[in-house]
């Protein structure tokens, strides 16, 4: 991440861009400005920034698909802006690899506490004295380059996907609810709910290899779920 970290703000509607200007001004975060889907993913691919925000509905392409098409060459934090009754299309998101949503009408003073508490996850993770590795038997989950290995091969895992999967994985046969992750992983500001933990734990199991017989994410029903492994 650089010094100064860059944003991207997409959505068609130039007040957005306005009110969240305002505030990203005040604390020194510059931006950019996208207005429909082809170009936000146009800037996207070519201003690399630190940070996108991503409006679900655009015209030309959806947010959906914007975020499909950077998920395949790059992990950087997006945080969806969806309206109020979205639900599926809010899933849809989280399941392509977003890594937040916020609904509309939102308050700028929370995107800014979205963006600060990824950014400083960022550098907690950077900033770290110790190697953050753990291998398994045919898996492997680097958080301190964030990569995952399948059988000695580079599966594309979200940041927050390979958060999940290194918090159960440190504590093999620790049972934690949906509120401990939430709280581990997005932060104590974090505004969402917990279905967002059932979406992203179905996306890792997608992309582990569930036959494996030496390790796997467990449902403990009505708890929540834990990383088993053979010894």
């Amino acid at each position: 991440m650089s010094s100064t970290p860059h944003i991207l703000i997409c959505d068609d509607d130039p007040v957005v861009h306005e009110s969240l200007g305002l505030y990203l001004n005040a604390e020194h975060f510059p931006y950019s400005s996208a207005f429909d889907g082809e170009e936000a993913l146009e800037k996207a691919q070519s201003e690399k920034p630190d940070l996108i925000i991503l409006d679900l509905m655009m015209p030309k392409m959806s947010g959906t698909d914007v975020c499909r098409h950077i998920r395949k060459t790059s992990n950087v934090p997006i945080i969806m802006l969806t309206a109020k009754g979205e639900e599926i299309d809010r899933v849809l998101g989280l399941e392509l690899g977003a890594d937040d949503y916020i609904v509309k009408p939102f308050s700028p003073r929370e995107v800014i506490a979205r963006i600060k508490a990824v950014f400083r996850r960022i550098h907690d993770t950077e900033t770290g004295q110790k190697s953050s590795v753990l291998r398994f038997d045919g898996l492997e989950i680097n958080l301190d380059n964030y990569q995952v290995k399948v059988n000695d091969e580079i599966v594309p895992f979200t940041p927050k996907e390979v958060e999940i999967l290194y918090l159960l994985a440190s504590h093999p046969g620790q049972v934690m609810d949906r509120e401990q992750i939430l709280s581990k992983v997005w932060g104590y500001d974090y505004f969402g709910d917990t279905r967002t933990v059932d979406t992203h734990i179905k996306r890792i199991r997608q992309k582990i290899d569930s036959d494996n017989p030496n390790y796997g994410l467990i449902t403990v029903y009505g708890v929540g779920y834990k990383f088993e492994a053979s010894i």
